[in-house]
């Protein structure tokens, strides 16, 4: 027997809440559980860019486990097999590299994404974007708008994105206007 594709998505957001359940939680100053963001990366593929695919809609909420939590890759394998955990690692950064080198590869990087890590890629950097907005991380207005050129290099350079996933990104980004004056 098969399991239905609502349980195979809420699988993976419990598994993903069991790995984020210690931390790290999100940079605002609410410091919201870290599990809010994979559910929102998800959400919006599945709510706002009318993604169907259940391999894509697990991969984001799984894509952050192995990246921050140090959950091997062949956990994450055994549990939802090579399809989502080929996802997560092709959007995962190597935390072993420098903050800068991992900025550089993420830009190198993107025009070489699969069509459906490029859907997770590009709803992760969406959904940083609305949350650098809605729940300020402590960091200065110069660094805010360095991550906002930094996603959009990231994004603009994806491939097969569908429209309304990269309208959604646009829009998000336009939200820069908010981040106030650097001077």
């Amino acid at each position: 027997m098969t399991r239905s594709i609502c349980s195979e998505i809420l699988r993976a957001a419990a598994y993903a809440a069991e790995k984020h359940r210690k931390g790290p939680h999100r940079k605002g100053e609410e410091a919201t559980p870290y599990i809010n963001h994979p559910l929102a990366v998800a959400n919006l593929l599945a709510t706002e860019a009318g993604i169907e695919d259940v391999t894509v809609l697990q991969a984001a909420l799984l894509h952050d486990v192995v990246e921050d939590t140090g959950t091997p890759a062949e956990a994450l394998e055994a549990e939802f097999g090579n399809e989502v955990v080929g996802i997560v690692l092709e959007v995962s950064d190597d935390k072993s590299l420098p903050a800068d080198e991992r900025k550089r590869l993420q830009v190198v990087n993107a025009s070489h994404k699969s069509a459906r890590a490029a859907l997770v890629k590009a709803a992760d950097k969406t959904c940083n974007l609305r949350e650098i907005v809605s729940a300020p991380p402590p960091w200065p207005v110069e660094r805010k708008r360095a991550y906002f050129e930094h996603a959009a290099q990231v994004v603009r350079q994806l491939p097969e994105l569908p429209a309304r996933l990269r309208e959604l990104f646009e829009d998000a980004y336009s939200l820069n206007a908010c981040l106030g004056d650097a001077r």
